[in-house]
């Protein structure tokens, strides 16, 4: 199979762009017309029909796709086959349709007919894959982080802008009225001058033990699965969910949940912006036990940004407090609130009066309003109406990477943002980017 920039060289778009595409995938579309869609990565057990608890993310943009009016789903891509005798029927009798099954995503990307993509597979390959896609002008829905590190999102912002694509990232609170609501008062200045914020997650995750390299799995399309990540032999552990917790694939549970609310308090502290420093403490706290994972289950990230405004963010994915302790909390000169999934409280004063409440009258499905927005800006071709755009994405994932960064290496980091380098630090340089094993090599020529 060709690699995309043997494609780019047959259909001539790396130097004609929109040029080359349908007229359908350069204009305004009307709300009847269909978009076609796939789905790549799908996953869910391999043990039948996937759980309700235990179902792979690619299920969940099955779902909310099928209940978008006029959107068909084309395609289900996924490099492991024994999905497409699992959780593809489980979706199917779900929710309809009855997509095209492909192993390689470069295939899809070569069919005309499809407008877009949404991405759901390993982080180490959201960047190629959203590059390889702006390339074949479609437009994409990428889940977070939006990329591997931080040369990456820079490379994605840089080939959406110019092949003028829609590209949406998965951090659905972007498409919550509450945390909007939030958001409001702040900027009205509920709490006065707003100097700082602190999320606080635990997700409660047990050691993942030890296993041994074995064969590739049937159905498995394992040259494929790594991608750009380095050869090496096949290992459980390494392979489905584990990938999280392990750098090659992985970005630790900061990218893999934190983001989330990293993104949701930098909205709230109104700061489209990298900080200026970093520093990140924690560990791999297993109670002695071997495990094969690489990356911390504890972590305490700490950010300034240039004008003294500080964003914290303590991730437990061992023994943690309780539930109440956890949310995202903003100070001001006035007082703080606490920003929950189903309301804000505020408070004033040293005394802590309790100010107003901010609730939702009737919460909506957050992560069906994400990919309406998605399809609808894809109809409109008006990106700046995304929710969650790639450059926002771009900064959440970057909070991500840097406090990974800083815990490698371990301290405290510098970062100059209009670069995108670390000031003096050339170790801490060498993790801005990775090594790509050929054929799956970052383009030069975006």
């Amino acid at each position: 199979m060709m690699d995309r920039r043997a494609f780019l060289s047959k259909t001539a778009a790396a130097s004609v762009g929109l040029a080359v595409l349908p007229a359908r995938l350069r204009a305004q579309r009307s709300p009847n017309d269909t978009i076609n869609v796939a789905i790549v990565g799908l996953r869910g057990d391999n043990k039948g029909h996937p759980t309700w608890t235990d179902r792979g993310r690619g299920l969940d943009h099955y779902e909310h796709l099928s209940r978008v009016p006029n959107v068909r789903i084309t395609h289900v891509v996924d490099v492991d086959e024994r999905h497409f005798k699992t959780s593809l029927p489980f979706a199917k009798e779900k929710w309809g349709g009855d997509p095209a099954t492909e192993t390689d995503v470069r295939r899809v990307l070569d069919n005309r007919d499809v407008d877009a993509i949404t991405i759901a597979a390993p982080d180490h390959w959201h960047a190629l894959i959203t590059i390889w896609a702006c390339q074949a002008g479609k437009d994409v829905y990428v889940e977070k982080p939006i990329s591997h590190n931080i040369v990456e999102g820079r490379r994605m912002i840089e080939t959406a802008r110019r092949h003028n694509r829609v590209v949406a990232v998965g951090t659905q609170r972007r498409s919550s009225p509450l945390l909007a609501k939030a958001v409001q008062l702040l900027r009205d200045g509920g709490l006065g001058h707003v100097y700082s914020a602190k999320t606080v997650i635990s997700r409660p995750r047990d050691p993942i033990g030890l296993a041994s390299n074995g064969s590739v799995p049937p159905g498995v399309h394992y040259d494929m699965w790594l991608g750009p990540a380095a050869e090496r032999p096949f290992n459980e552990h390494h392979f489905h969910y584990y990938w999280h917790w392990q750098w090659e694939y992985g970005t630790g549970d900061l990218g893999n949940t934190a983001v989330h609310s990293l993104d949701a308090a930098r909205w709230l502290l109104g700061k489209s912006e990298h900080p200026r420093t970093a520093y990140c403490s924690g560990g791999l706290y297993e109670a002695g036990a071997p495990t094969d994972q690489k990356t911390p289950n504890t972590q305490q990230a700490t950010y300034r940004y240039a004008d003294g405004t500080e964003l914290q963010c303590d991730l437990r994915n061992w023994f943690s407090g309780p539930p109440e302790a956890q949310g995202i909390f903003v100070f001001g000169s006035k007082g703080w609130m606490k920003v929950g999934d189903d309301e804000v409280r505020v408070y004033f004063g040293r005394k802590n009066e309790p100010g107003p409440t901010l609730t939702s009258d009737e919460p909506p499905d957050t992560g069906q309003e994400h990919f309406q927005n998605f399809i609808d800006c894809v109809r409109s071709r008006k990106a700046p109406d995304l929710r969650a755009p790639l450059d926002e994405g771009h900064f959440s994932s970057t909070l991500c990477h840097l406090g990974n960064i800083a815990y490698r290496v371990g301290r405290s980091l510098t970062f100059d943002g209009s670069s995108e380098r670390f000031v003096s630090d050339e170790e801490a340089d060498k993790l801005l980017g990775r090594t790509y094993r050929a054929p799956y090599s970052l383009p030069d020529n975006t």
